[in-house]
């Protein structure tokens, strides 16, 4: 984006949370379930929290960290937690379960999904992975292991056990496994002579949101005006950190979750900056968190085309632009 978007972008952001707090007499709470415990990805939020930026734009916002025991969709829907983070098919899963609840933003323009390999085993481009096992895990087999089949003939005869642990994949020069962008290079290429080959799916065609903001229908018509405040400020924040003024968020995520070194952390973040995750495709024009209608319909035709929803599914019912912060045109 060029610089001068970016600062009108900045300047729409402020304004918003600026007009948001004219208006708030009493702080709206929001508790917003995070998809994972707190993590350099989440800079954006730890940063508007740190910094201030919730408490200016007239909210008491508390940020709830996930894991492997948090159904964030479940806790969304019961009302538990009033927002959370997702990726596009967390709103269509519901709408197809029958459960009314929108995504409002999508914070990062490109999954940090990866498919990981060891160097020098003639794996350069995702192509060379066809035919070969991969090791996925099984939420992964419903999700971008079904654009893979679709776009680029991968079979289900590849598919092997993915346990969470690094050991089979490091135990075996010929294994490949998922990964994440932000995370590879550093914490696997800890464990090898050589970097491994990175592969990040959003370069070659998968146009899952990532980092998405969802919430239940009722609760985002009830509360409006503070969504669009949260989104704001959300906004700013993630802003800060691209422009390497994250410092206050990596304070934060660390004392949330002791075991993220301030390594990884600077590690995340310059992913995230250099791969374009947060500032590309649709927030190039309509500003970070920004989603489209083109975008939306075409994952929702390839996800139809590959099986996993149904042609009937009324996919626009999943999202909603009308919370995002406006861009200058």
């Amino acid at each position: 984006m060029p610089s001068s978007r970016r600062f009108l972008s900045a300047v729409a952001v402020s304004s918003a949370i600026f007009a948001a707090e004219a208006h708030a007499e009493t702080p709206t709470t929001i508790v917003f379930g995070l998809n994972w415990l707190a993590q350099g990805e989440h800079c954006g939020f730890y940063q508007a929290e740190a910094k201030g930026l919730y408490d200016a734009a007239g909210l008491d916002v508390t940020l709830e960290p996930g894991g492997p025991d948090r159904n964030i969709p479940l806790l969304v829907a019961a009302g538990t937690v009033d927002l959370g983070m997702g990726s596009s098919f967390t709103t269509l899963n519901m709408l197809n379960e029958g459960i009314a609840a929108k995504t409002v933003a999508s914070f990062f323009q490109k999954d940090p999904q990866t498919l990981v390999a060891h160097p020098r085993q003639g794996v350069e481009k995702l192509e060379d992975l066809k035919g070969r096992p991969i090791m996925i895990a099984k939420f992964s087999q419903l999700e971008f292991w079904q654009f893979l089949k679709a776009q680029y003939g991968f079979s289900d005869d590849q598919v092997r056990a993915y346990t969470y642990s690094a050991a089979p994949f490091l135990a075996d020069p010929t294994a490949v496994q998922q990964g994440y962008i932000t995370e590879d290079a550093l914490l696997l290429g800890a464990e090898l002579p050589e970097p491994p080959v990175s592969i990040l799916l959003a370069d070659y065609g998968y146009q899952n949101y990532a980092t998405t903001v969802f919430g239940a229908k009722a609760f985002l018509e009830a509360n409006a005006d503070a969504v669009k405040a949260f989104l704001a400020a959300t906004a700013e924040g993630y802003r800060q950190c691209i422009a390497g003024d994250y410092a206050d968020a990596m304070k934060a995520v660390m004392a949330e979750n002791p075991d993220h070194s301030a390594e990884l952390f600077h590690f995340k973040l310059k992913q995230m900056i250099d791969r374009g995750l947060v500032l590309s495709g649709d927030a190039e024009a309509g500003g970070i968190g920004a989603m489209s209608d083109a975008r939306w319909k075409e994952f929702f035709d390839l996800m139809v085309a590959s099986g996993v929803y149904p042609t009937t599914l009324d996919y626009k019912a999943a999202y909603t632009l009308d919370y995002l912060p406006k861009s200058p045109g």
